[in-house]
């Protein structure tokens, strides 16, 4: 429950930092106040930040710790599965300041990451600490990782499972009622500290007839074939990045230059985003520009991950899901106007089944967009498309985008979570 309290704070700091290096970034002003880096008046000049904050990381990572690049989750897992869950306790700052630095010049990724990786060191660094054993630091570690994103999302519930599906490797009352217990209790003092509400909040919407039901199958089929090639592709440039002449440590700057030149093209594809959701959600784009702003931030952040940089994943996936979803209810609609396809549902299972297909965490993005929306209806379409999603990425792929990096180690994940004998 300490720990709970603590990713909280550590959440909030971590947004603060976010908003602050923005000011100073895209305005040139000392504000921990929210800002956008969209709505800047630097014109081509903003070309350049990305590429600042992109040095920036890089010289963290090599001269600090080389565990802050990428979006933190598979390096926790590897951590569980090789280390015995230790973690060293200087990342329990350089996540969050290198995270923050790459955000707020710009980076198109989400402040989820960060904060999880965070949330795990916090735990990891008290399991070593005390005198407990490995398996209970790998418990202390998934709790801080919850508490984390209970944080910065308020979903206390799928953040256990992700836990669960992504971090314990197994199911026992002994694991995840710590987690249960450190995610309430960031759900609770986070209503101290930030806003109340949920995170992403849409119009209502009635129960789905069978023609919706159908078009969200085929949603969820679609998305599954497309986290397929995301996941490919993030994984390609990656690759094309390790045959570069040049140190590891100058890749963020390059892919901070395309960064910078994407967002020239679209500012709105610059820093977290999470507006480009709820407008996705709320219908609040044409099919012009949902398809322009999937294309550039797909673009941009692809890339900027590749090159090793520090950030998120889930926000990325929450908004490429949102807004492809979006454009096929759209045009669905269009195509059959009395079929009672809502775009706006469409919109809130697309992004639920990308994560769902990519990440392979099924009952995680169900609930996740359920808790981060508070649509009471939502729940069978998100099961149903989660599902889909879940099942085809599957079948065309080995490894998620969560454990593709680690496998290419050597290292093997468990698929199937069971009890230990201990």
């Amino acid at each position: 429950m300490a720990l709970g309290v603590a990713a909280v704070l550590v959440a909030k700091s971590l947004l603060l930092l976010i908003n602050l290096v923005t000011n100073a970034a895209y305005y040139q002003r000392f504000s921990f106040s929210l800002a956008t880096p969209a709505m800047a008046p630097l014109a081509w000049l903003s070309i350049f930040i990305p590429v600042v904050g992109g040095l920036v990381v890089g010289v963290m990572a090599r001269f600090g710790s080389s565990a802050i690049r990428g979006h933190g989750i598979p390096e926790a897992m590897e951590k569980i599965l090789l280390d015995d869950s230790r973690i060293h306790p200087r990342m329990t700052w350089l996540k969050p300041v290198s995270s923050a630095v790459a955000i707020g010049t710009g980076g198109p990724f989400g402040a989820e990451g960060p904060i999880i990786a965070t949330g795990g060191a916090l735990g990891s660094w008290i399991g070593q600490i005390f005198a407990v054993s490995g398996t209970e630091r790998k418990i202390l570690l998934a709790s801080g990782a919850a508490a984390g994103m209970t944080a910065i999302f308020s979903t206390p519930v799928s953040a256990v499972l992700l836990a669960i599906e992504l971090l314990l490797f197994e199911f026992r009352a002994k694991s995840f009622i710590p987690v249960a217990m450190a995610a309430a209790t960031a759900g609770m003092f986070r209503s101290l500290l930030l806003e109340a509400g949920p995170v992403f909040p849409m119009p209502s919407f009635s129960m789905i007839n069978p023609s919706s039901f159908v078009a969200i199958i085929g949603l969820g089929f679609l998305l599954g074939l497309i986290s397929v090639v995301v996941t490919k592709s993030v994984y390609a440039i990656e690759d094309a990045f390790e045959k570069l002449p040049l140190h590891w440590m100058w890749w963020p700057a390059i892919g901070g230059l395309v960064v910078g030149i994407v967002g020239l093209i679209e500012p709105r594809s610059l820093g977290v985003g999470y507006e480009n959701i709820t407008m996705a959600l709320s219908g609040e784009f044409t099919l012009k520009a949902a398809a322009a702003l999937c294309v550039w931030k797909f673009v941009s952040w692809s890339i900027a991950l590749g090159s090793g940089t520090s950030g998120g994943t889930l926000a990325p996936l929450l908004t490429l899901g949102g807004l492809i979803g979006f454009m096929v209810g759209s045009v669905l609609l269009y195509f059959f106007p009395h079929s009672g396809i809502d775009p706006h549902v469409m919109a809130l299972v697309g992004m639920a089944a990308l994560f769902s297909g990519c990440a392979r965490a099924v009952l995680t993005s169900t609930v996740f967009v359920f808790e981060a929306t508070l649509q009471p209806l939502s729940l069978i379409p998100l099961l149903t498309s989660c599902s889909v999603a879940y099942l085809i990425s599957s079948l065309l792929m080995e490894n998620s985008i969560m454990t593709e990096k680690i496998a290419r180690r050597g290292i093997k994940v468990p698929h199937e979570y069971h009890p230990r004998a201990n």
